[in-house]
C-alpha cells in the first residue's frame, strides 16, 4: 500500500498554513522597534553568539559573551524579525521558507536559541492576537479518537516509499542508542530494541502500543515474547503485516480501546503525539491493561520543565506543520500522573545527543535521496524545504539539550 497523489505532504502545509500570520498591520506597528527586538535578542543570549548580516549592510554580533553555541544568519528582510516577534517559531519557519532568512547551519540557529529559550523569553515566542489563534488552530488539532486518525494520517501516511528512502533498513523512526563513535543508525536501533528488552524481560504477553512498521514487535516476538501490536496508520500496519513475523498481531486500534492483561507494554514515541488532555488517558491504559507486577518499557521525547509553560501556552513550528495535535512531554507531571495510578517509576535513562546523531544521519541520508532523485512522485520543493527545515529543528532541540529522550519502566506492584 502506498500513499499516490501530486501532492504529497500538502496536509501538513496546509494545516501549517492555519497557523500563518502575516506581518500586516501589525508589522507595521512593530517596525519601528526593530531594533529594539535585536537589543532584547543580543541580551537574552546568554550563551553563545549570532553573527546576523543585516538588510541594510551592516553586521552584527548578538550574545557572544560565554561559551555555548555559535550561528551565523543573513537577515534578507526585517520582516522576518517582525514575523518572530509576533508569531514565535511559526513565524521564523514562515520567513525563512519566503526567503527572509538563511543560515549556512540551520541545526546551529536552532541550537543557540534553544539553549537560550528562558533568557530569551517572549522576544522569540507569539503574542496577542497571534498567540490565542495558533492556540484556537492548536484545538483543532486534538487528538480525540477522529483527530488522532486524522494527524497520524497527515504524518506517518506520507508513504512508505517517502520514509524507506531516508530512514536505515529496520524502518525505525524514532531515536537509536549511538554510543560514541558509533555511526551504524540500524545497530544503533537494534540496540534500542534491547534496552527496551531489557526492562521487560522474560513477558510472555506483551501490547505495543504505536508500532511504527513492527521492528521492535519483530525482535520481541523472535526473542520469545507473544506481541500484540497497534497502530492507527494504514500505511505502516500494511509494511508490517507484510514483512514481520506472522505471529505478530497487529491491529488498527486507538488505545483507548485496548481491554486485555498483559506482562508487559512497550512504547516508543508515542506519547508526545497525544496531547496533554490525554496523559491522564494514557496512563489509565498503562494500568488497566497490566497484570500486577508487570512492566512497561516507555520512550518519550520531552521539553525542560523552566520552558513548558510558555512552550504548552501556544503552538510551536513543529505542532503547527509537522505533528498536529502533538506536545512533548513534561516529565515531572508524566510522572505524577504514573504514580497516581499506583505505577512505580524506574530506571530512567536520558540520551538527548543520541538523537542528535539520529537526526543528523536522517537529514544527509534525507539530502542524498533528493540530491539523487529517489524520493517518490508528488512531493514539491515547498515540501523538501519543510522537511530538511524540521530535522535541522529537532537535532538542534537536542544539541542544546532544551528537549531530550528517555526511557522509563514503570512498574504495577504484583
Amino acid at each position: 500500500m502506498t500513499t499516490t497523489g501530486m501532492n504529497r505532504g500538502g496536509q501538513l502545509l496546509d494545516g501549517g498554513a492555519k497557523f500563518a500570520a502575516a506581518p500586516g498591520i501589525f508589522g507595521q506597528l512593530f517596525a519601528p522597534g526593530i531594533h529594539k527586538l535585536i537589543d532584547r535578542i543580543d541580551v537574552g543570549l546568554e550563551r553563545g553568539s549570532i553573527t546576523g548580516h543585516l538588510p541594510d549592510g551592516t553586521t552584527r554580533l548578538l550574545g557572544g559573551r560565554s561559551p555555548g553555541f555559535d550561528a551565523v544568519v543573513h537577515l534578507k528582510d526585517w520582516r522576518a524579525l517582525i514575523r518572530l516577534a509576533i508569531n514565535g517559531s511559526v513565524g521564523w519557519y514562515q520567513a525563512w521558507e519566503a526567503g527572509e532568512w538563511s543560515s549556512p547551519d540551520l541545526v546551529s540557529v536552532f541550537a543557540v536559541m534553544g539553549a537560550n529559550a528562558q533568557s530569551l523569553g517572549n522576544a522569540a515566542r507569539s503574542k496577542g492576537p497571534f498567540k490565542l489563534a495558533a492556540r484556537f488552530a492548536h484545538w483543532f488539532n486534538r487528538n480525540d479518537k477522529p483527530g488522532a486518525r486524522r494527524n497520524i494520517q497527515a504524518h506517518y501516511d506520507l508513504g512508505n516509499d517517502f520514509y524507506a528512502q531516508w530512514l536505515d533498513p529496520t524502518m525505525t523512526y524514532s531515536s537509536a542508542i549511538l554510543p560514541d563513535g558509533v555511526e551504524d543508525l540500524a545497530a544503533g536501533q537494534r540496540a534500542k530494541w534491547q534496552a527496551l528488552a531489557d526492562r521487560i524481560e522474560g513477558a510472555k504477553a506483551v501490547l505495543e502500543i504505536g508500532c511504527g512498521w513492527g521492528g521492535l514487535a519483530d525482535h520481541l516476538q523472535n526473542g520469545g515474547a507473544q506481541v500484540t501490536a497497534i497502530s492507527l496508520s494504514d500505511e505502516q500496519l500494511a509494511w508490517a503485516r507484510e514483512r514481520q513475523n506472522d505471529a505478530i498481531t497487529f491491529l488498527k486500534q486507538d488505545y483507548r480501546d485496548v481491554q486485555g492483561q498483559f506482562d508487559a507494554i512497550v512504547s516508543v514515541e508515542m506519547v508526545e503525539a497525544l496531547g496533554r488532555e490525554y496523559w491522564p488517558t494514557f496512563m489509565d491504559c498503562i494500568a488497566r491493561n497490566l497484570k500486577p507486577g508487570g512492566r512497561a518499557a516507555i520512550q518519550y521525547i520531552s521539553i525542560d520543565d523552566a520552558i513548558f509553560d510558555a512552550y504548552a501556552a501556544s503552538a510551536d513550528f513543529i505542532q503547527a506543520y509537522v505533528f498536529p495535535g502533538g506536545l512533548l512531554i513534561r516529565t515531572s507531571e508524566f510522572r505524577r500522573l504514573a504514580q497516581d495510578r499506583g505505577l512505580q517509576w524506574q530506571d530512567q535513562v536520558d540520551f538527548g545527543q543520541d538523537y542528535a546523531e539520529t537526526l543528523k544521519q536522517w537529514r544527509m541520508a534525507f539530502d542524498a535521496a533528493v540530491e539523487d532523485g529517489r524520493l517518490p512522485d508528488g512531493f514539491d520543493q515547498r515540501f523538501i524545504g519543510l522537511w530538511r527545515y524540521y530535522l535541522d529543528y529537532c537535532e538542534g532541540g537536542f544539541r542544546c539539550g532544551s528537549i531530550d529522550v528517555h526511557q522509563v519502566t514503570l512498574r504495577m506492584p504484583a
